[in-house]
């Protein structure tokens, strides 16, 4: 294939996001109103309770099985090697930019989690369906391709709402700790303050904590004592990981996570998965309500860039920087990981497989990172303003690299 064939076929999935996209924003619009604010809310409830979880559940259970699992075993390394790369590229980041404290979690998280959820899902079944695609027929290529999509998608939903979640929540709350020890509330602040009870209150019926639950904990700086001598850092790190919260493991993006993996390469699966199944309409119930979740998230997604195209106010080099680090310097780091562990034999020898690990490595921060700014109360104008930038290099830089990625697997 000629690299002007391979350019179109990476161009045409991204072209279907941004569609989506534009469709949402132009719902969120104050003259349309569709999707204002309390309608987003509302539905992004339903995404993360009820579409989301049935779209992963469904995804495992019909792709997953005892027989490929092990084969995929590199999929968690690799993420977890995008985490780690992009948290130490987000603090070098946040050092040389100066960003202030409360904004350190979502400029590393915005460094470290990648969108593995809706644009993969969207992106390789379109590439699949295109006739001169690299990897195959149709049928086949879908198949394989939502299995290795359905297990990225799964592991990265769990370190984002472990990791990313936990790290804007301590640098948020160790933020309003500085606050609250170094000056006086003042009588505005504490009106600003009591006019947020409602909203906390709506989070805790949730079972999310506010960031105004952590405001009298210790915060994460190194003291001394009053002879002078440094506090020891395991006492630092004895305090750090006191304030992990490990309830955010048994999300609901988790728990179906969980469930999906567990009937997927368990017998169980023969009596929910295939025509003949006795309980086939469980699954057909799930897969229906899963399907949901993609559009509803695009649609999420442009509404939410709505806000950062209003508003301008952020730090014009923490933007280059994170969109450096997401669509150069991550990337090309990637090529060097998946390039290394293809010649060691460690990812087989699907180059769908393989084209799929280096996706995980050019995509936009994860629009999650909004819904827990938003829990949280930290950080939403940045975030918006973070993702609106971020998306829209997405769509030239999520083609060319995909392209790139193709022709390098031919």
């Amino acid at each position: 294939m000629g690299i002007d064939e391979l350019l179109m076929v990476a161009l045409m999935p991204v072209l279907k996001t941004l569609l989506i996209a534009v469709v949402g924003l132009f719902l969120a619009v104050d003259h349309i109103s569709i999707l204002s604010a309390t309608a987003r809310h509302h539905l992004n409830n339903l995404v993360y309770y009820v579409f989301f979880p049935s779209l992963l559940a469904s995804s495992l259970v019909d792709s997953i099985s005892a027989a490929n699992i092990i084969s995929l075993w590199f999929t968690p390394v690799s993420i977890l090697l995008t985490f780690i790369i992009g948290s130490a590229l987000g603090w070098i980041l946040v050092r040389i930019t100066k960003t202030p404290q409360q904004l350190h979690g979502l400029v590393i998280g915005s460094c470290a989690a990648g969108n593995m959820g809706n644009l993969p899902v969207i992106i390789i079944p379109a590439i699949c369906a295109e006739k001169n695609n690299p990897f195959g027929d149709s049928f086949s290529c879908s198949r394989n391709g939502m299995a290795y999509v359905s297990l990225s998608m799964s592991i990265g939903a769990v370190f984002v709402w472990s990791y990313v979640y936990n790290i804007i929540r301590i640098c948020g709350t160790e933020s309003d700790g500085n606050v609250q020890i170094s000056s006086t509330i003042s009588k505005n602040q504490s009106a600003e303050i009591n006019s947020s009870d409602s909203s906390r209150e709506e989070l805790l019926l949730k079972g999310c904590p506010s960031s105004q639950d952590y405001h009298v904990q210790p915060t994460f700086v190194l003291k001394r004592s009053e002879d002078g001598v440094k506090v020891p850092f395991k006492q630092h790190l004895k305090s750090l990981l006191g304030k992990i919260d490990l309830r955010m493991l048994l999300t609901p993006p988790t728990v179906a996570t969980v469930v999906g993996l567990l009937i997927g390469v368990s017998p169980l699966r023969e009596v929910i998965v295939g025509g003949t199944a006795p309980l086939r309409v469980v699954e057909s119930s799930v897969l229906l309500l899963g399907e949901a979740a993609i559009p509803s998230m695009t649609l999420i997604m442009g509404a939410n860039l709505l806000r950062g195209l209003k508003r301008s106010g952020v730090n014009l080099w923490m933007i280059l920087g994170i969109i450096l680090i997401r669509f150069a310097a991550l990337p090309v780091l990637g090529v060097v990981i998946i390039k290394a562990a293809r010649d060691f034999g460690m990812v087989g020898s699907d180059p769908l497989y393989h084209f799929v690990l280096l996706l995980q490595y050019s995509v936009p921060p994860a629009m999650a990172i909004g819904t827990i700014t938003q829990l949280f109360e930290v950080g939403e104008t940045e975030c918006s303003v973070l993702m609106f930038w971020n998306y829209a290099v997405a769509a030239i830089a999520m083609t060319l690299w995909a392209t790139y990625y193709m022709w390098l697997l031919l």
